[in-house]
């Protein structure tokens, strides 16, 4: 039945722009292969990565309330997705009680991911903020069936600074301070997690202790 309303998938390639920031809200997208971002653009004309969509995910439920999308959604690579048109999902969930249970899930996935980036965010230093989200990026790889070890990450150094609110500089001396401690070896967007443990005990830290280093 759900079948029946999932519109045939589609290739995007990278930087290609699914829908923009503003458009009228229509329908979800789900991530086959491939990851996009979603960007905001601010009156300020500041520009924010506020989620990374990877396989799997349900994508644009942010926009149901508001009835337009909150932010950009682009390829971060060449990117598989297929659309739901919403109108006809929300009928469905009428029909369907296997639809209207599995609905909640995806929506409560999405208030989990935006509360993580606000935990973030109130981070003190950057070296807790990049290993909550590398831990938050392997976390994600698992539930998948992925290795939570070693995955790809095509956001940019840029794009992961303007995610957590640090700037690229500081995410790649991190970064190289990882490396140094045989924590992470990065090579592109390549990363392989050395030791769990030791990311752990960084992201467990309040960063009290060094709020001059903040970015």
């Amino acid at each position: 039945m759900f079948s029946r309303i999932v519109r045939p998938a589609e290739t995007l390639e990278k930087r290609q722009v699914l829908a923009s920031q503003g458009a009228a809200f229509d329908r979800l997208f789900a991530v086959l292969t491939g990851s996009l971002k979603q960007v905001v653009v601010t009156d300020s004309d500041e520009y924010i990565v506020t989620a990374l969509c990877l396989p799997g995910d349900l994508v644009g439920l942010d926009a149901i309330g508001e009835g337009a999308y909150p932010g950009s959604l682009v390829a971060l690579e060449t990117t598989g997705v297929c659309e739901i048109p919403y109108e006809q999902l929300d009928q469905l969930c009428t029909r369907s009680a296997g639809i209207r249970r599995l609905f909640p899930r995806y929506l409560s996935q999405a208030m989990h991911d935006e509360r993580l980036r606000l935990t973030l965010l109130l981070r003190r230093t950057a070296e807790v903020r990049l290993a909550s989200f590398l831990l938050a990026v392997s976390e994600r790889f698992r539930l998948r069936g992925y290795s939570p070890h070693h995955f790809r990450l095509a956001l940019s150094r840029s794009d992961i600074a303007s995610h957590l609110g640090l700037t690229p500089e500081t995410v790649g001396r991190v970064l190289v301070s990882y490396q140094r401690q045989n924590l992470l070896d990065v090579s592109g967007h390549e990363f392989l997690i050395l030791d769990f443990e030791g990311l752990k005990s960084l992201a467990a830290a309040n960063g009290r202790r060094h709020r001059q280093r903040e970015a």
